[in-house]
Parts: C-alpha cells; structure tokens; sequence
C-alpha cells in the first residue's frame, strides 16, 4: 500500500441557519468529514434539526 503525504480529509462542524433566527434556545449543530481538495469551499446540507422538529440548512462554521 502506498504512504499518503497529506491528510485531505479534515472534520467540520455544521451548525443550523434557521435555528439563530426563529429564537429557538438551543442549538443544532453536527460534526462530519469533507475532502478539503474537492470541496473547497464551505458545505451546506440539509439535516434534521430536533428543536424545530424538522429538516433545515446546516452550513459549515469556522
């Protein structure tokens, strides 16, 4: 098997954009794996959100 030199794949934390807005307390946030050489930019992806009891948009935070 060959050696990997770097590691791309690195783990990010989603956290709800709809959640911040309603005043709901709490907060919905999810950890996952990208490949930062073929996603570059920030992930959004839809996840189920147990506070508001339903599927909303998750972005990537820093």
């Amino acid at each position: 098997m060959a050696k990997k030199s770097k590691d791309a794949r690195i783990q990010v934390i989603l956290e709800c954009t709809e959640q911040k807005t309603s005043g709901v307390p709490g907060m919905s946030r999810y950890i996952t794996v990208k490949n930062k050489k073929n996603t570059p930019d920030r992930m959004e992806l839809k996840k189920y959100n147990p506070f508001l009891k339903k599927k909303t948009v998750h972005k990537e935070i820093k």
